[in-house]
């Protein structure tokens, strides 16, 4: 059974940092790729970030460039998510995703299958 946890989450100023981690089992993120959303209040939720399997590449949303970094830990499981200079539109709850089989993933929803609880993040001004 797939599982995916993320954590890390809270209230931070603009311009403060935040970590977040997602703990996955049941999955290999080396075999298959694993992404980041988020769903801002009233919003459709959007992708943030995304490793594909194929060659360890990562790529981000224009909003986040230069800001946010994906990274992983074979050895924990974990993939991360490191936030710098967060803005108030940061603001949303963030998922991490998976696809069931290996594909070309990118930043689109339709691209995964198995879906975290998400952790809320609040960015204030």
């Amino acid at each position: 059974e797939v599982q995916l946890v993320e954590s890390g989450g809270g209230l931070v100023q603009a311009g403060g940092s935040l970590r977040l981690s997602c703990a996955v089992s049941g999955f290999s993120f080396d075999d298959y790729g694993i992404g980041w959303f988020r769903q801002a209040a009233g919003k459709e939720r959007e992708g943030v970030s995304c490793m594909r399997a194929s060659d360890f590449s990562t790529y981000y949303a224009e909003s986040v460039k230069g800001r946010f970094t994906f990274s992983s830990d074979g050895a924990k499981n974990t993939v991360y998510l490191q936030m710098n200079s967060l803005k108030p539109e940061d603001t949303a709850v963030y998922y991490c995703a998976a696809p069931a089989m290996p594909r070309r993933i990118g930043l689109e929803q339709r691209d995964y299958d198995y879906w975290g609880q998400g952790t809320q993040v609040t960015v204030s001004s």
